[in-house]
């Protein structure tokens, strides 16, 4: 098998870090030309709304506030440019960023790239937490029309 366009999906996780390590090392070992995607989340809000890391309530509108937009941009830039100085080396990387879905959006990144693999970290959810946010692999094994490899964590 030969690998032409290995897509990496990253965030700011440990999971996400062991996931690109694994990835660029096949991009590495087949010269493949890497497309890294983040997705950022988006943030909705309404009057009342509770914060689910403070228990404070939003302003309605925050989605819209021009400095959390930024906030979010540089935290993504800051992952995709780390993880390219870390593992790139000398292969040709695309990277993108945008806010949606990221089950939704690696699939549809890995069709409109024509990749050959999509490397992605699985955080181990399982019962009541997996019923609830659901699993980011799962969606992408059961959508993506392309390889997939989803490397599991292992704490060290």
């Amino acid at each position: 098998m030969k690998l032409n366009k290995i897509l990496i999906a990253i965030d700011d996780s440990m999971e996400s870090e062991q996931a690109a390590e694994r990835g660029f090392d096949l991009a590495h070992h087949y010269h493949a030309e890497v497309v890294l995607v983040n997705i950022k989340p988006l943030i909705i809000s309404s009057p009342g709304d509770a914060g689910s890391i403070t228990s404070m309530p939003f302003e309605p509108g925050l989605a819209n506030d021009p400095e959390l937009v930024k906030i979010q941009s540089e935290v993504s830039d800051n992952i995709i440019n780390r993880t390219i100085e870390k593992y790139a080396g000398d292969l040709v990387v695309s990277h993108f960023s945008e806010y949606g879905s990221t089950a939704e959006s690696i699939v549809e990144y890995s069709n409109q790239f024509n990749v050959d693999l999509i490397v992605i970290g699985t955080h181990h959810r399982s019962g009541l937490d997996r019923i609830l946010s659901g699993s980011i692999a799962e969606h992408v094994i059961r959508h993506s029309s392309v390889a997939e490899l989803v490397v599991p964590f292992e704490s060290v």
